[in-house]
């Protein structure tokens, strides 16, 4: 049985230590002079109780015509993205842990107990359930005829988007210790991009779930099974046709699409995703560094270290600067030019796991108490 370990557990471990067994402590935050930046919290909105403790992949879904966000509690709600008033609440009785996503007229989102759960996207009122093997870690994503759910024994699933019926498996076993967590699918065009546990991404045709190529980003290493963890994890990019993909193993890679080849790689250790933003390629790695590497060559253009073991949610970009979260609520903007701290503002109390989100207008934050804060930058 594949044993999975939660990251708050094993990722907070690894990062915390170091190599002589003394815990790191949480970089210490220095106030910013003449911050470039005022961002202004224009509302804050309850999505119930968030994910709290567990760690799963509840994030806020930003449409036109709503913000979407879910509770480990089974509530999925939808809110008037400018006012934040709550437009609808429904309760699934399940355990969500992952999602929601928006495709269409549906709301996806997938639970401890193996359910992917469709809704309606108008009044969140149900549209279908179905089962898959084990629980939905990754949120589901659909391209308007199929879904596709990943469960945590390493199967990958596309359902009928109209009826939740199977339409194809694609299975590939994963290691005995591994990190709780699965990336989520990148669908585009006739491919989906899966990153997987056992350190690969496979291409896979969205007709029949064949694989059209699979690559190793990292092999494992090490002593231990800690220590050869090497899980792709982290949401994947896709640019250009070319896929951008990070492993816990310590390889972040920019990939061919169409074949597969490894165009260039750097040592990098993440579990989170990235940000595009013009010529930079933006993450950050397991112990809270923010690196900006060339997208063309994988060339460092810079490191911010001044948040290191902060566990820092994936960066995003929005309005011509870089934000990131971190475990005490804080969000943290960088100026792309040389990763420079330019404006800080605490959301809330709580950890800030899932990326911020970019609308037109405002940046969308989910922490794990479920708290939604919609902010505008000055």
């Amino acid at each position: 049985m594949t044993l999975r370990l939660a990251l708050l557990a094993a990722v907070a471990l690894l990062a915390a230590c170091s190599g002589d067994g003394k815990v790191r402590e949480p970089a210490e935050l220095k106030d910013i002079v003449n911050p470039q930046l005022k961002p202004v919290q224009r509302w804050t909105a309850s999505a119930g109780t968030g994910s709290g403790d567990l760690y799963g992949r509840l994030e806020a879904a930003v449409a036109d015509d709503a913000v979407f966000a879910a509770d480990v509690r089974g509530r999925v709600f939808a809110f008037d993205p400018r006012s934040g008033q709550r437009i609808w609440m429904t309760e699934t009785g399940a355990r969500v842990i992952s999602g929601p996503t928006v495709a269409g007229n549906a709301v996806f989102v997938g639970t401890m107990g193996g359910e992917i759960i469709a809704l309606k996207r108008a009044d969140g009122s149900p549209y279908w359930r179905a089962q898959v093997s084990s629980e939905a870690l990754a949120p589901p994503v659909s391209d308007g005829t199929l879904v596709l759910a990943r469960a945590g024994d390493g199967r990958v699933y596309a359902l009928s988007a109209v009826s939740g019926a199977r339409i194809w498996v694609f299975d590939r076993s994963v290691p005995n210790l591994t990190l709780r967590g699965l990336g989520t699918p990148v669908l585009a065009g006739s491919a989906a991009f899966i990153g997987m546990d056992n350190g690969r991404v496979a291409a896979l045709r969205m007709l029949d779930g064949q694989p059209v190529w699979e690559q190793l980003v990292a092999a494992p290493t090490g002593r231990n099974e800690l220590e050869r963890l090497n899980d792709v994890d982290a949401a994947l990019l896709l640019e250009d046709g070319d896929l951008f993909v990070a492993s816990y193993g310590g390889e972040l890679v920019r990939i061919d699409g169409d074949t597969g080849q490894v165009l260039w790689r750097r040592e990098v250790k993440s579990y989170t995703g990235f940000a595009r933003i013009g010529d930079l390629l933006v993450t950050t790695d397991e112990a809270g560094v923010v690196w900006a590497l060339d997208v063309n060559s994988g060339a460092a253009a810079w490191k911010n270290e001044e948040l290191k073991y902060r566990r820092l949610s994936p960066p995003a970009a929005f309005k011509g600067h870089l934000v990131v979260g971190d475990f005490e609520g804080y969000l943290h903007w960088l100026d792309p030019r040389d990763g420079r701290l330019v404006a800080r503002m605490r959301a809330g109390r709580d950890p800030i796991r899932s990326a911020p989100v970019a609308g037109e207008q405002r940046l969308y934050v989910l922490d794990t108490a479920g708290k939604l804060s919609a902010i505008r930058v000055d």
